[in-house]
C-alpha cells in the first residue's frame, strides 16, 4: 500500500501525552523495578522527542512530565513546610538482643490487654533505613511537594531536590486518591557511594564521609543541578495525610498498596508473629547486614492491623504501636 503523504501529522496535546505514560512507564520499570522493557537509546530517544514537542507547544509543558526531572532554578534558600500530619519520630530500644523484641511485643499485649493465653500479635517487620526521611504529597496523583521532616511539625520544601531522583514517580499509577501523603526515606547505596567517591578522587577534590551525611546533603542542596549528579534512591514506608481513598486493613496491605502505585517498597519485610516472629527477623536480617546492598542500624516493627495502632494509639510524641530495634554500632 503506497504510503498517504497527505496524512495528518498526530496531534501534539495526543502524542505528548503518550510519551509521557510510555517514559513514566519505562521509568519505573528501570528505577523501581530493575527491570528494563527498552534500550537506554530508545529511552533517550522518545525522551527528546517530548523535550522537542514541549518546546514547540509549550503550553503542553505539564508538572508531571519527565522532562520536569531536573532543571529548576537555583533558590536562595530553603522554604519551610508545615506538615499537615506531624512526622512523628518512634521509640528506639536500645537493647540489642532478643530482649528488646520481647520486651516491645510484652508491652503491646500488655496495653492491649492480651492475656498470656490470648492470640499471638501480628506485626509489620521492616528494615531502618539509615537516611533522610522526607514527606511527598501527591494531588490527584501528581507529585506536588516534598518536604523533609525537620522537628516533625515544620520541615524544609525540597520538591525541586526530589524530582530528580528518578525512583521516585512524578506521577502515580493507577487510580490515585484526592491527597496522598507517603512518608519514606531518601538514601544512597553504598555502591553509588563509593563510585561517587571514586569519582571524587579521579578530580583531585574531597571525598564524602559516609553515605547516609552525603544523602542528606544532597537533598538540601540549594541548586538542583547539583542533587541531579547525587546517586540518590528512596523507600517509602508510611503514610501523612490522605484523602479520597479507602485504607487498607493492615500497614503490610499499605505497603503492597504503595507499591502498586509506583512507589519503591523494600521487599526485606515481613509479617511476624509475636515475639518469636520478630526475634527470629532480628536475627535473620543482623545475619544479612553487611550483604544489603546500603547501610541499616536497626529493624522496625509495628504492629500491622491499622485498628489495633488506632487503639494503641501515642505516648507523647511516639507511637505505642511501633519500636526501632537497634543493632550493635558498626565500624566505619
Amino acid at each position: 500500500m503506497t504510503p498517504d503523504l497527505f496524512a495528518a501529522a498526530p496531534d501534539p496535546a495526543v502524542r505528548a501525552a503518550d510519551l509521557r505514560a510510555l517514559l513514566h512507564h519505562h521509568a519505573h520499570r528501570y528505577y523501581v523495578l530493575d527491570a528494563p522493557e527498552i534500550p537506554d537509546a530508545e529511552y533517550d530517544r522518545l525522551f527528546q522527542e517530548l523535550q522537542s514537542i514541549e518546546r514547540e507547544h509549550p503550553e503542553l509543558l505539564t508538572p508531571d512530565s519527565p522532562t520536569q526531572r531536573v532543571g529548576g532554578k537555583v533558590l536562595d534558600g530553603l522554604m519551610p513546610v508545615r506538615h499537615v500530619v506531624p512526622m512523628l519520630s518512634i521509640q528506639t530500644e536500645t537493647d540489642t538482643t532478643s530482649g528488646g523484641a520481647e520486651a516491645f511485643d510484652a508491652r503491646v499485649r500488655r496495653e492491649l490487654g492480651l492475656t498470656a493465653t490470648e492470640s499471638l500479635v501480628e506485626y509489620a517487620a521492616e528494615l531502618k533505613f539509615d537516611g533522610l526521611a522526607i514527606n511527598l504529597r501527591y494531588v490527584s496523583g501528581v507529585l506536588v511537594q516534598a518536604a523533609t521532616r525537620g522537628d516533625g511539625e515544620t520541615g524544609e520544601d525540597v520538591t525541586q531536590n526530589i524530582r530528580t531522583i528518578g525512583q521516585i514517580p512524578l506521577r502515580l499509577q493507577g487510580d490515585a486518591p484526592e491527597i496522598l501523603e507517603v512518608r519514606g526515606e531518601v538514601y544512597m547505596r553504598r555502591d553509588d557511594f563509593e563510585r561517587l567517591n571514586e569519582r571524587q578522587r579521579e578530580k583531585g577534590e574531597k571525598t564524602y564521609i559516609n553515605p547516609r551525611n552525603t544523602a542528606a546533603g544532597a537533598v538540601r542542596q540549594l541548586d538542583p543541578a547539583v542533587t541531579a549528579q547525587r546517586p540518590l534512591s528512596f523507600f517509602a514506608y508510611g503514610l501523612g495525610a490522605v484523602r479520597g481513598w479507602t485504607l487498607p486493613a493492615t500497614h503490610s496491605g499499605l505497603l503492597d498498596a504503595l507499591a502498586a502505585f509506583g512507589l519503591p517498597v523494600c521487599e526485606d519485610r515481613c509479617v511476624a508473629l509475636g515475639a518469636e516472629g520478630l526475634v527470629a527477623f532480628h536475627k535473620q536480617i543482623e545475619v544479612r547486614r553487611d550483604a544489603l546492598p546500603f547501610d541499616i542500624d536497626g529493624v522496625v516493627y509495628k504492629v500491622n492491623s491499622l485498628a489495633l495502632q488506632r487503639e494503641l494509639g501515642f505516648k507523647t510524641r511516639e507511637p505505642r504501636w511501633a519500636v526501632a530495634h537497634k543493632y550493635p554500632a558498626q565500624e566505619q
